[in-house]
């Protein structure tokens, strides 16, 4: 089945139900939704578009947004939406690798892509399509490009029958959700909050952009007062800057009904005061792009319960397995582990990917067996209860965003004057982790600075450049990154210690 068809559905059952707002005024209501969508199939047919053709999206958040991605699938096409954070560069991989036939980009995205000597287009119409194509629940409807250890972005295919299996375990597992309801796009449009955008279509929602096309903690409290009954997906990072902005303000989050938060770390003190603040309206999720957004959740009431016995340890979990999936936690050879014993989470079910676009050997290596490996370790509780102990992998996540130290450290020893670099990550207290470069060579930390500037997304870059003599390695010559993790503690403890002198 079309993961297209649900906006159709919805715009016969209420064609004048508002539906996409940029700030506080409305761009559409439910049948203009769906006309919409059919002339932008229509002007991808007219391009020679055809079914299981990829069509990249690299755009800020905004209503065109949307209107483009029902537009791709109504065509029978597959999406390519890229983060529009990203570098030129590192844009144009990604298209090149997916082999997207048309690109629609915002204005700013489309300047970028002409530096990198690549054509793309605003969102364009055509004669509308009368029918939808139809495509089975194995096809592609999505091409997620996250980054791996490789240091390149891998392509996760994900198909309509996974979409599908996820928006209905959110209803099932996460929240409520009906036609009087609206959701917010705060986060990128390109990953969770996009995902998102499709159980609110099936429930005929509203779809609220912001103005400023993202995260402004004062417009967000701003909308939620004005529209009500609203839902939105945020980094943890985006609570606590939303929960600090209400209590410099007095703001109490007036309309805000749900925030579904997920992508890194909460540190239990930002839960604790953003459900003083705002009140029982939090529920976690976890998720990756392999599985998206429906591994686990934990509910609004065991997020702000204080009663259990053990709230604390379930506040401090991922929740339990949602309805699509099944979970466990296994050894390096796939064998259950005891309840409570660490290993790597490992999923089955609808909601997993089939593998990664053209990269067989990344594919056999993440699924064996029938299960997803996630790259994660944690352990479950009796009650089922998941919680994340560490990443197997180095990743780095900052501000809600995945950064892959590799991908850094290759930027780093493009520049003649590097002979070694090693990228961690160090904790943050606004952004969950910062990007730490350890660097031996002639370069200064502002000639690095202004180098990945040229190379990579800003979000992606260094906050501290640390030079050293050489890398701590062992005998075989792998750097010892936990010998600069201890380093960075140390230097911390060292200025805790000397600011209470």
């Amino acid at each position: 089945m079309n993961i297209g068809l649900w906006l159709e559905r919805a715009a016969l059952a209420a064609p004048r139900h508002p539906a996409l707002f940029l700030g506080r005024d409305r761009v559409a209501d439910y049948a203009g939704f769906d006309a919409r969508a059919r002339a932008v199939a229509g002007g991808l047919l007219a391009q020679g578009v055809a079914p299981g053709d990829r069509v990249a999206l690299f755009m800020g958040n905004a209503p065109d947004y949307l209107t483009a991605l029902y537009g791709i699938w109504y065509a029978g096409a597959v999406a390519v939406p890229i983060n529009a954070k990203l570098h030129g560069a590192e844009a144009a991989w990604i298209i090149g690798n997916s082999g997207a036939q048309v690109v629609l980009a915002d204005a700013p995205r489309r300047a970028a892509l002409a530096g990198e000597g690549l054509p793309a287009q605003p969102v364009t119409e055509g004669a509308p399509v009368a029918r939808i194509a139809p495509r089975a629940p194995t096809d592609l409807a999505w091409l997620f490009y996250t980054s791996g250890t490789t240091g390149r972005p891998k392509g996760v295919m994900i198909t309509h029958r996974m979409l599908s299996a996820m928006s209905l375990a959110y209803l099932a597992d996460v929240d409520a959700v009906s036609a009087e309801d609206a959701t917010l796009y705060a986060a990128p449009m390109s990953h969770g909050a996009g995902l998102y955008a499709l159980v609110h279509v099936l429930r005929g929602a509203r779809h609220i952009c912001p103005v400023s096309g993202g995260f402004e903690p004062g417009e967000i409290l701003d909308l939620a007062r004005h529209h009500g009954r609203l839902h939105m997906f945020a980094a943890p990072t985006m609570v606590r800057r939303l929960t600090a902005h209400a209590r410099a303000t007095g703001a109490r989050g007036e309309g805000l009904r749900s925030v579904v938060y997920g992508g890194g770390p909460m540190y239990e003190a930002d839960i604790l005061e953003a459900v003083d603040r705002f009140g029982p309206v939090f529920i976690q999720i976890y998720g990756q792009g392999e599985a998206p957004m429906a591994i686990t959740a934990l509910g609004r009431a065991e997020v702000a319960d204080r009663s259990h016995p053990d709230w604390r340890a379930r506040l401090g979990s991922v929740g339990r397995a949602q309805s699509v999936v099944e979970l466990r936690i296994a050894d390096e050879t796939g064998a259950d582990l005891p309840e409570g014993e660490v290993g790597e989470i490992l999923v089955r079910g609808d909601l997993v990917m089939p593998g990664y676009w053209q990269n067989p050997e990344a594919s056999a290596q993440a699924l064996r067996d029938g299960w997803l490996w996630t790259g994660d370790l944690g352990r479950m509780d009796g009650a089922g209860h998941l919680t994340l102990c560490d990443r197997s992998k180095d990743v780095i996540i900052s501000g809600g965003s995945n950064i892959y130290p590799r991908e850094v450290e290759e930027v780093l020893l493009s520049h003649p004057d590097v002979i070694e670099a090693a990228v961690v990550g160090a904790p943050d207290p606004d952004w969950g982790e910062a990007v730490v470069a350890f660097v031996v060579g002639a370069a200064t930390p502002e000639v690095l600075d202004t180098h990945c500037r040229a190379h990579i997304a800003g979000f992606k870059r260094p906050k501290r450049y640390v030079m050293l003599e050489s890398l701590p390695k062992n005998n075989y010559g792998k750097v010892l990154k936990t010998d600069l993790r201890a380093r960075l503690r140390q230097d911390q403890e060292d200025r805790r210690s000397d600011a209470t002198r």
